[in-house]
């Protein structure tokens, strides 16, 4: 199995090659620009925390397995790539760049890149930043970056979603409804219906304005995120 089909297996969702019939650049498996890019993001990644690990390189592996006849030079980029985490932006910029049309192949680079990051049993601040400059290279809105998260890290307990109690790929309706819903429980008629001291009015007032803002944020990131302008992305030649 070459890298690219094992990169989608690990997907979230399958992978089908239909579905980016417009890629100007062809099957990413067949692209050697890809798969150099891509090796350049999954060892500068093993950098962010400024430890490169073997459990990351095999993590690398397991996900973008290399063609018998390519791993020595896959390897040969691997490790002169995770010698430092500088310049893995350049290397985002142009995968961007070169599958703007199909970004669900950029989506599933982030998720192999995610598989990496824990391969080590946790998510450092670092890989963390590395993995969010990424997505937002690759014009991936916040929602995506979220949705691909929740499979590896467990949410935050402030994350807006979390709040609301609902997963990040939920509709805007599926939202509203969530936050209908989370501030009916907090009303006052029903503190007072379960006989509550008055003094939980004040706690449950609190809560009120805490899922109001999770609902302002995932709302402003969704019209965000459905803004087509990326300007992070330079149109460079690979």
């Amino acid at each position: 199995m070459n890298f690219w089909k094992n990169l989608a297996r690990m997907a979230v969702r399958t992978f089908d090659a239909a579905e980016c019939v417009e890629c100007p650049k062809g099957p990413p498996g067949a692209d050697p620009a890809f798969a150099t890019a891509v090796t350049a993001l999954g060892a500068k990644l093993a950098m962010a925390d400024g430890f490169a690990h073997d459990v990351e390189q095999r993590a690398f592996l397991h996900v973008f397995m290399p063609e018998d006849g390519a791993r020595r030079d896959v390897l040969r980029l691997y490790d002169l790539a995770r010698q430092t985490s500088l310049g893995f932006e350049s290397y985002a910029k142009r995968l961007a760049k070169r599958y703007s049309s199909c970004p669900q192949i950029l989506e599933d680079v982030l998720e192999g890149l995610f598989h990496i990051a824990v391969a080590d049993g946790y998510l450092s601040h670092e890989e963390e930043t590395y993995l969010e400059t990424v997505a937002r290279l690759f014009g991936l809105g916040s929602g995506a970056y979220r949705r691909i998260r929740a499979g590896y890290v467990t949410p935050d307990a402030d994350d807006p979603y979390e709040i609301l109690g609902v997963a990040p790929d939920a509709s805007d309706e599926d939202i509203r409804r969530a936050r209908r819903a989370a501030l009916s429980e907090v009303h006052p008629d029903r503190i007072r219906a379960r006989g509550l001291p008055i003094e939980f009015e004040a706690v449950y007032t609190a809560k009120t304005a805490r899922i109001n803002h999770a609902f302002d944020i995932v709302m402003r990131e969704r019209v965000q995120d459905r803004t087509p302008d990326h300007p992070e992305v330079e149109h460079t030649a690979m």
